[in-house]
């Protein structure tokens, strides 16, 4: 059992900053930042193993995953927000290499995150 908790989420105008952080219990797993704004499926933002990290295409150059492994914490530096970056943001993770950046894919979730970006 993995537990994951998120913060960082807030308010933004259209254009700013924010960056999520998600602590999780365990290591070694694929981990990852999934969002869903109102009326809309899960989606997959941002994901990351040891070998690979890959991006949703609607958030390529504007956001970036990290970890830190030390502090078994995840990152995700979002820039240039846009309006239909507004959404619940969760961290996911599942043991092994990354699958498909599907919210099915994954085990573990933390409880959300809200980020609203007004234009």
């Amino acid at each position: 059992q993995v537990q994951l908790v998120e913060s960082g989420g807030g308010s933004v105008q259209a254009g700013g900053s924010l960056r999520l952080s998600c602590v999780a219990s365990h290591s070694k797993y694929c981990m990852g930042w999934l969002r869903q704004a109102p009326g809309k499926e899960r989606e997959g933002v941002a994901v990351k193993d040891y070998w690979d990290t890959r991006y949703a295409d609607s958030v390529k150059g504007r956001f970036t995953i990290s970890q830190d492994t030390a502090k078994n914490t995840l990152y995700l530096q979002m820039n240039s927000l846009k309006p239909e970056d507004t959404a619940m943001y969760y961290c996911a993770a599942v043991p092994g290499r990354c699958p498909a950046m599907k919210a099915g894919s994954y085990h573990y979730w933390g409880q959300g995150t809200q980020v609203a970006v007004s234009s």
